[in-house]
């Protein structure tokens, strides 16, 4: 840590899908802390992980204290063993990403990642009829009109009104007088945009697979059954599909969270139908929000050097994919793996699931247990303490993550490098 305040500038934080590149940030002797650009989640991301007591942070075996070779030994041992291990948590960068689907082709594992049970909803739309999506910087750019369905941009991301819905210039459209702004679904916390104009269509994510279906068949100048909806209702909807019909540029923006009930897939699937509707006499798209936790880094990784996406396993005879039974919850209940190698970089509080065998754990160095992993390698968060790369949201950009701060913590890429070399030697 330096002995005086440091400002750093343009950092690119890497605690949402948003890759914002524009936060203040000041290293001092107590750690980082964010001066001017960041909201909540950065804010507290950066304040957990980059100060003294975490590059401190030392391995343990089985709750005890321990020196790194040790502990990438006992790692290498567990993973020589083990005939059907997992690799999931997954929560790196693109370097992180390849190192560790290197590690997962050499031991026969599955890999998953921590949001693939929400990340899967769009997954299948898009491999079951394809969609129609946009950039941030075109929504930002050309878009007349918005539509948010569910509750959990606001919440997830929460610099997107900021930079993306009402930034302070854009090219084509004047963000604050010719832009239409809808929100459908339980939003309540929108203090941000209260002199702003927004139309707020309240209904709890639960109704979305009757509501979005509705609204679907008005975009299409279908009737609606007078027993579906209250006349009030059928009225905002009605408005609404007019809206959409009339914009010159509307884009819809949903988070896949929010779709978490029974088929939520077929609900996102309706999105995207109803978007190519709209095609057919407007210029529509959608923007399906994500890459947390590294998943849209780990999975394109993944998808562009295997041609499959995450929840596939690595067997002699090739890639095996399968969305259901590789996820990680169905593996372990199912009691089908011997072995499990949880990654969570940036986030401590997302720690692996209990499972009945050896587990190895790369996490942050503030991660703390309920029950202590076989083997814990506390490693450095890319975007802090060392040098990266991170898909953004809308999975067109690639941003470069700067080392902010001198430690000794390994990334995620040296780990898996050195269990691989052990696993050689052995």
């Amino acid at each position: 840590m330096p002995t005086s305040a440091q400002d750093l500038s343009n950092v690119t934080c890497p605690f949402c899908g948003l890759a914002c590149d524009d936060l203040m940030l000041e290293n001092s002797a107590s750690g980082l802390s964010v001066t001017k650009n960041g909201c909540a989640i950065a804010t507290t991301s950066f304040r957990a992980l980059g100060t003294r007591e975490a590059l401190k942070a030392a391995p343990r075996l089985a709750g005890r204290a321990s020196t790194l070779d040790h502990a990438i030994a006992a790692a290498a041992r567990i993973l020589s063993d083990a005939k059907a291990p997992l690799i999931a948590g997954f929560g790196t960068d693109v370097g992180g990403a390849r190192a560790t689907l290197a590690l997962a082709d050499r031991i026969g594992a599955v890999v998953d990642h921590m949001n693939m049970p929400a990340k899967l909803r769009n997954l299948l739309t898009l491999q079951n009829g394809g969609w129609i999506t946009t950039t941030l910087a075109e929504v930002k750019n050309r878009a007349d009109f918005i539509l948010f369905i569910g509750d959990g941009v606001v919440q997830r991301f929460p610099r997107f009104l900021e930079r993306v819905v009402w930034p302070k210039d854009a090219m084509f459209v004047d963000p604050a007088s010719a832009r239409k702004i809808v929100f459908l679904g339980a939003v309540e916390n929108l203090s941000v945009t209260s002199s702003r104009p927004i139309t707020r269509l309240h209904c709890e994510n639960s109704a979305l697979p009757r509501i979005v279906p509705a609204l679907r068949a008005l975009v299409n100048g279908q009737p609606l059954e007078a027993t579906q909806f209250a006349p009030s209702d059928r009225q905002c909807l009605q408005e609404l599909a007019g809206q959409m019909r009339q914009a010159r540029y509307g884009v819809i923006v949903w988070v896949a969270p929010d779709f978490d009930f029974p088929h939520g897939e077929l609900t996102i699937q309706t999105i995207a139908e109803m978007i190519k509707d709209l095609n057919r006499t407007t210029r529509f798209a959608g923007l399906p929000l994500g890459g947390s936790d590294g998943d849209f880094s780990a999975n394109g990784t993944q998808t562009w050097q295997t041609g499959f996406p995450m929840r596939s396993r690595y067997a002699k005879n090739g890639l095996a994919y399968d969305p259901y039974r590789h996820g990680s919850d169905a593996l372990i209940a199912a009691n089908e793996i011997d072995a499990l190698l949880w990654i969570s970089s940036f986030n401590g509080g997302r720690t692996p699931p209990h499972a009945d065998v050896p587990r190895i754990v790369l996490g942050t160095p503030n991660m703390t247990f309920e029950s202590e992993p076989d083997v814990f390698i506390p490693i450095a968060t890319p975007g802090i303490h060392h040098a990266g790369h991170f898909i953004r949201a809308d999975k067109v950009v690639v941003m470069r993550l700067n080392q902010l701060v001198e430690n000794n913590l390994p990334s995620v890429a040296e780990i898996a490098h050195r269990i691989l070399t052990a696993m050689q030697t052995r």
